[in-house]
């Protein structure tokens, strides 16, 4: 950065220096001359105050700039137009200097611009926080998966989900976790996967948040066609003795190839064949029993939405409760704050969905002599409206909260396994869903999600 007229001048001023200093030695020891003497210390001091202030005025010039630089200030400038050529080059080389610099800050904020805008057009959330806590970056998509508009600390996603907050708290880096939360727009899976680096003052996470419900929903699929592969295996196990036994009673009756004669036929013979006949009835309507819960289970007919008040929809299903077995045995009531309060589904459907939830929760408290059934309806945001039906009953064990909705499952002697699926699936073709959540020995909760 120093040119060389810079050096040369400098050169100059100690060489002048160091001459008349030798000068002044001279007529000092040699020619005592006290009017030369003092003529030659005021050039010393006039070279050395020369010299002390072109270093001070460079060296000022010099500071400016480091402060600026450091101070992050690219917007000084110096003026080139003077007539000394050195300051003349060393003000081009900072500038010079000071333009790359706002060169590479503009590049920088542009760099930077651009990631921001690539991480807010991901689909996967993304946050970075350090190890206090503090987050210093969130794009859109992670707030929109919490539901959180501002996000500056971890504890805000604690007062939002505790069990979501404990779960990042502990999650390490490199690590991957899966957790349930419960959204506006309902039930989300969350993945959540982290990684870390260290800065200078500190070590930050950067954690990628992403809904893979989508994906758990084609796994769904997956295991349904699954099921269907078994229950087609299933159903022929169920044929083929009815095949096998008739061609059995039929070899009874034919011999060659043509029927046998009437005086063939004993006693013996009609108990055999009634007993075939039996074993062949009894299978039939097992197997019937058997497809027409699967055709139930496959065939959800297509919903008739329309616009409908809940406090109707309420006291039909009401009147369809009173009907049932037992229904005197256990407390009923409603909470619906809004009576005005509409949704868009079809009725017919969902009352069947309501009824079936009331069933179940009637089979749970039957031997419960202070059993409780309530419906309490939520107005959620956005019209994301819950219908909950509550019971007090013992509660589903934590090992088969995740098994209920699954076709056939069941832990009733006489349970066919597929009213929840049914439900489900009822509420899926809404573009809702159903959900449970359940303390053993306090309460079951089933919602539907619209």
């Amino acid at each position: 950065m120093f040119s060389k007229s810079l050096y040369l001048n400098i050169i100059i001023r100690v060489i002048l220096i160091v001459l008349f200093s030798v000068v002044l030695s001279y007529f000092v020891v040699v020619d005592w001359s006290i009017r030369f003497s003092i003529i030659c210390i005021l050039i010393i001091v006039f070279l050395t105050v020369n010299l002390i202030l072109y270093l001070n005025r460079t060296n000022r010039k010099i500071r400016f700039f480091f402060d600026s630089v450091r101070n992050d200030d690219s917007n000084l400038s110096f003026s080139a137009e003077t007539k000394n050529s050195s300051l003349r080059e060393l003000y081009h080389s900072m500038n010079r200097v000071n333009h790359q610099i706002q060169q590479l800050k503009i590049e920088n904020r542009q760099q930077e611009q651009y990631f921001r805008t690539l991480l807010e057009h991901l689909a996967a959330g993304i946050i970075t926080y350090n190890d206090k806590g503090f987050i210093l970056h969130a794009n859109s998509s992670a707030k929109k998966l919490l539901s959180i508009d501002v996000l500056t600390h971890l504890q805000q996603i604690e007062r939002k989900d505790h069990k979501l907050f404990e779960t990042i708290n502990s999650i390490k880096p490199f690590e991957r976790k899966l957790i349930a939360v419960t959204a506006e727009a309902g039930d989300i899976q969350l993945s959540l996967k982290a990684t870390s680096f260290k800065t200078n003052e500190n070590e930050l996470v950067i954690l990628s948040i992403q809904d893979i419900k989508n994906e758990l929903d084609e796994k769904e699929i997956e295991s349904w066609m699954k099921l269907i592969r078994v229950l087609m295996h299933e159903i022929m196990n169920s044929i083929t003795p009815i095949t096998s036994l008739s061609e059995s009673l039929s070899n009874i009756y034919s011999t060659g190839g043509k029927p046998i004669l009437p005086e063939q036929v004993n006693v013996k013979t009609i108990a055999t064949t009634l007993q075939g006949l039996n074993v062949i009835k009894e299978q039939g309507k097992g197997l019937m029993s058997f497809v027409e819960s699967y055709r139930k289970l496959t065939r959800v007919p297509e919903p008739e939405k329309k616009f409908f008040k809940v406090a109707d929809l309420i006291g039909r299903v009401h009147i369809l409760y009173n009907s049932l077995d037992n229904s005197d045995k256990t407390k009923f009531s409603v909470s619906l704050k809004k009576t005005d309060l509409e949704i868009f589904a079809d009725q017919n459907l969902i009352s069947q969905v309501l009824i079936n939830l009331l069933k179940n929760a009637l089979e749970a408290n039957e031997n419960n002599s202070n059993g409780q059934i309530r419906i309490v309806v939520n107005e959620g945001l956005n019209s994301h409206h819950e219908i909950c039906v509550i019971d007090n009953g013992p509660g589903i064990p934590e090992g088969n909260i995740d098994e209920i909705f699954v076709p056939f499952f069941t832990t009733r002697q006489n349970g066919s396994g597929i009213g929840l699926s049914i439900s489900k699936q009822i509420m899926r073709v809404h573009g809702g869903n159903l959900k449970v959540r359940s303390v053993p020995g306090k309460e079951t909760v089933f919602c539907l999600s619209f």
